[in-house]
């Protein structure tokens, strides 16, 4: 592998190391405005991204409850995609790229991208749902806007998966044979 393959290989380890951090802390933040939102709600203006559904709260619990379920779920499921992705770089052998656990490892991938993409479609509907019923949710459109991106970049992973998992079947059957 040359050197420029290499430099650009670290340069993007290090890029999602950062993203796993911003998302890390992203998925931290709402776990905590989450908490002072039911037991403090007049210090959530002060909290993370200032997010206040106090008004939610106060219409509908089981929305309030609904709503930031999906947005813990699917920012936890971001940070575990990235640290997913970290876990494959770190391990990967660019000389030998076709093994089991990097076929694994992009299949679990996939899954975790599609989840995602799936959780954020749903979510974005029952924000219309819940528009439709008199409640604010335009703030909200920022942690499920590309639900399909997810869903087209899982399939895609998906297919690289599957060449993978072929890949090294291939390998493993021209290993044997010398």
């Amino acid at each position: 592998m040359s050197k420029t393959n290499n430099f650009v290989f670290k340069g993007l380890y290090i890029v999602a190391w950062l993203i796993f951090v911003g998302l890390s802390i992203e998925a931290g933040g709402l776990i905590v405005n989450f908490f002072f939102a039911v037991y403090k709600p007049e210090m959530v203006q002060n909290l993370y991204q200032k997010l206040d559904l106090s008004a939610m709260y106060q219409a509908s619990r089981p929305a309030f409850y609904g709503v930031y379920s999906f947005m813990l779920a699917i920012s936890v499921l971001k940070a575990c995609l990235f640290y997913l992705v970290i876990q494959l770089m770190h391990k990967m052998d660019l000389s030998k790229p076709f093994n089991g656990f990097v076929a694994q490892q992009i299949l679990r991938i996939s899954y975790y991208t599609l989840v995602i993409g799936l959780l954020s479609y749903t979510a974005r509907q029952l924000a219309k749902n819940l528009t439709h019923r008199g409640l604010v949710t335009d703030h909200l459109n920022a942690f499920w806007g590309d639900s399909q991106a997810f869903i087209l970049m899982g399939a895609v992973i998906y297919i690289i998966a599957t060449i993978f998992r072929k890949g090294v079947d291939i390998q493993n059957e021209n290993d044997l044979t010398v």
